[in-house]
């Protein structure tokens, strides 16, 4: 049985803006392991599955997709992040 991971995404550190921070995403776990093509050196599977990312508005709504057809998922917290506050002058103290 297939397994996947659900989790919400993060802001990354080049965003200025949340645009689909409030997101979560289903994503497939890699099947098989990856082993080197051998003409071009490039890392790759026969897994396709790993290249699917599915999006929904809700935890719910993913774990639900998921049960409905079958998979075995695990829900990954999103991470709390806290925001320090500080002037320019804080960094001359």
């Amino acid at each position: 049985m297939a397994t996947a991971r659900i989790y919400q995404r993060v802001k990354s550190s080049m965003q200025s803006g949340r645009a689909r921070t409030d997101r979560w995403v289903l994503e497939f776990e890699p099947g098989e392991a990856k082993r080197p093509d051998p003409l071009t050196g490039w890392a790759g599977s026969g897994d396709t599955s790993e290249q699917v990312r599915l999006g929904f508005s809700t935890a719910q709504a993913a774990q639900a997709y998921a049960e409905k057809v079958g998979l075995a998922y695990q829900v990954v917290p999103a991470p709390v992040r806290t925001l320090k506050l500080q002037s320019y002058a804080d960094n001359f103290r």
